[in-house]
């Protein structure tokens, strides 16, 4: 069994941006996120309609960090440092199989700027050099053309289409699920 143990949160920073941990304070900008339709658009959860659930949400991040069953940060421009324009994060960690899912949301005034293919590079690295997972999972609504894109551009392949297997204030939906396999493990035989 993998062993996720944190010690002290794990600061990372790329060319344009600091990825810091998510705390109380990003609560408003949380929830001009999550309650941005557009944003919200291929999660599947509503947009958010009070700032007391990005607070719970917040809640949410710091619990599962303590309790080294996930990672979120906080994405930031250097130059803004507490403001977060976004956040990505592993959680359901598989521990057992080495597997985690990546998730991840930016603020639409800040899509189309390369912001989350840098802010991921980073991650994922972390994910794989520092963190030893053999494989990350992302879960994504097949019509969420960006977010494929995205995935796709860092190396990740479609493993599965899932037809109708979320349901979702009324519906049924698909569900497209990507995997990276950890480039720094050698084959086993």
């Amino acid at each position: 069994m993998l062993e996720v143990k944190f010690t002290q949160f794990p600061t990372l920073h790329t060319p344009r941006l600091l990825l810091r941990e998510v705390t109380p304070d990003d609560a408003p900008a949380i929830f001009k996120i999550r309650s941005d339709p557009r944003v919200m658009q291929y999660i599947g959860k509503r947009p958010q309609q009070d700032i007391s659930e990005a607070q719970q949400q917040i809640e949410n991040y710091l619990q599962t960090y303590q309790q080294n069953e996930a990672v979120n940060w906080a994405i930031c421009l250097h130059e803004q440092p507490e403001w977060l324009i976004g956040t990505l994060g592993f959680w359901r960690m598989d521990k057992v199989n080495h597997r985690v899912e990546i998730g991840y949301t930016l603020n639409a005034d800040y899509w189309r700027q390369g912001i989350m293919d840098e802010a991921m590079t980073a991650a994922i690295e972390y994910c794989f050099k520092v963190l030893d997972f053999h494989s990350i999972e992302a879960n994504t609504d097949p019509l969420n053309d960006a977010s494929g894109r995205i995935l796709e551009k860092h190396g990740f392949v479609q493993e599965a289409y899932f037809r109708e297997n979320f349901y979702f204030e009324g519906t049924f939906l698909d569900s497209r699920i990507y995997s990276k396999i950890n480039p720094y493990h050698s084959k086993v035989s």
